[in-house]
């Protein structure tokens, strides 16, 4: 009996858990209405493929993937810069997304408006929502890269499609530049 009970247990909660994604892949609609991913999109990956300081015409990498179960499409990412000796600003004008990854690029996604509330705060509003289960790469185009060598931080958060988006949090995408100490004298 008592290998019985353990048993049914076993098959009960199994049972359950395997009905977990059925039930996650349903957007959270709160109280007030808003819409919330049931599992939000993660930034998997951040990177340039300059990391001088001070180099020109470089792109910053932020590869956000979109899980199957998420619930809701993504319709809009913000970037914050958190840290950092320097302001970086981006070129609004030379953003550009598309579907996959920095080494693995796919179709070229149309952007709805890229804004900057001012210099630390960016925003990529795509003109289609990427589907879950779709990975994009978001390409911010600095005019160089920060005179002063470091570690910068931006603080990455994704809102779903709908009427009242809630925003949450998808990672913090950290690029380190290097002062050039191969200089001639």
């Amino acid at each position: 009996m008592k290998y019985f009970s353990s048993f049914v247990s076993t098959l009960l909660i199994g049972a359950g858990i395997f009905s977990l994604p059925q039930l996650a892949a349903n957007a959270v609609t709160l109280g007030s209405g808003a819409i919330a991913f049931a599992q939000p999109p993660r930034l998997v990956s951040t990177g340039t493929p300059y990391n001088d300081a001070s180099a020109p015409n470089t792109t910053y990498y932020f590869t956000v993937e979109v899980p199957s179960n998420a619930g809701e499409s993504l319709q809009q990412v913000t970037f914050t810069q958190v840290a950092g000796v320097e302001n970086i600003e981006f070129n609004q004008n030379e953003t550009t997304a598309f579907v996959g990854t920095r080494d693995s690029r796919g179709e070229k996604l149309e952007l709805k408006s890229v804004t900057s509330k001012d210099q630390q705060n960016f925003t990529v509003n795509f003109a289609q929502p990427i589907q879950p289960g779709q990975t994009v790469t978001i390409a911010l185009r600095p005019d160089r890269n920060p005179a002063n060598s470091g570690v910068y931080l931006f603080g990455v958060k994704g809102f779903p499609s709908g009427e009242q988006p809630v925003g949450q949090f998808l990672g913090v995408g950290r690029l380190q530049f290097y002062q050039d100490t191969y200089s001639e004298s």
